[in-house]
Order: structure tokens, then C-alpha cells, then sequence
């Protein structure tokens, strides 16, 4: 691909995360968007449908992962580094959920500021900010 075309469409990925990002109160169903802005350290979990909640959570990693995925192969052009970053993803989700749905079903004070995290890595594209800089780095040492 010519080099206007790479960058115009890295600009419309990283927009779309932007935007993922922006309009994240209409578009997905996260009872802990307000529940984290708030002095959470010191207020009970908010109320909250678990199969809604893990539905809207899994699309919204699943659009991240997959811009992320495109922004990956235009920086690359490697189908290996590709195929790498897709089982990274896969397996974070497989994981990640997993913590998520734990800290979902048995909300304690004391865990608050761990699923503050854990949920953070589904709902931002905080792997892309890893795996590139890596992948950067692997791509040097070649």
C-alpha cells in the first residue's frame, strides 16, 4: 500500500478508538463508568445486570481489540506479528473476563481498586500501548 493511504488509515483506527473512548456512556451498558469517577473507595457497589454488563464489556474489547489488530498489521505489514498479537488478545480476554466476572459477582471494598485495574485493560486498548513498543523493539533487534 502507498504511504498517504497507511496513514490515512492509521488516523481513521486511532479516531475510531477516540471515539470508542468518547461516546463510551451511549454506546455500552457500564454501571462502573460513574461508579470509578466517585470516591468508589468508600461506596458499595453499584447495582447492576451481570450478562448485560459482561455483553456490553466483551464488545467493547472486542472493537478495541480488532482496531487495535489493524493498527498492529499497518505498523507491521507482519502476519506473524499479526497471529502473535491475536492469541495475546484472545487469551488476555479469557483471563481478564474471568477476574472481571469475580470481582462482578463478589463486589468487596478491599477489591475495588484491583478491579479498578482489571477492567481498565478490557475497556481501553491498554495491550495496543504494550504490544507496540515491543513489537517495535523485536522489529529492531531483526
Amino acid at each position: 500500500m502507498r504511504k498517504p493511504i497507511i496513514y490515512i488509515l492509521l488516523f481513521v483506527l486511532f479516531l475510531m478508538l477516540v471515539l470508542i473512548r468518547v461516546f463510551e456512556y451511549e454506546l455500552f451498558y457500564d454501571p462502573y463508568l460513574l461508579f470509578f469517577k466517585n470516591d468508589y473507595l468508600h461506596i458499595d457497589s453499584p447495582r447492576r445486570e451481570i450478562f448485560k454488563l459482561t455483553m456490553y464489556t466483551t464488545l467493547r474489547y472486542v472493537l478495541n481489540s480488532g482496531i487495535s489488530l489493524g493498527i498492529i498489521y499497518l505498523f507491521f505489514k507482519d502476519k506473524s506479528i499479526l497471529k502473535f498479537s491475536a492469541a495475546v488478545f484472545g487469551l488476555a480476554y479469557v483471563i481478564l473476563i474471568a477476574l472481571f466476572l469475580y470481582f462482578v459477582i463478589h463486589p468487596r471494598q478491599e477489591d475495588y481498586y484491583l478491579f479498578f485495574n482489571f477492567r481498565r485493560f478490557l475497556i481501553q486498548p491498554i495491550l495496543l500501548l504494550l504490544l507496540m513498543p515491543a513489537f517495535y523493539y523485536y522489529k529492531l533487534k531483526q
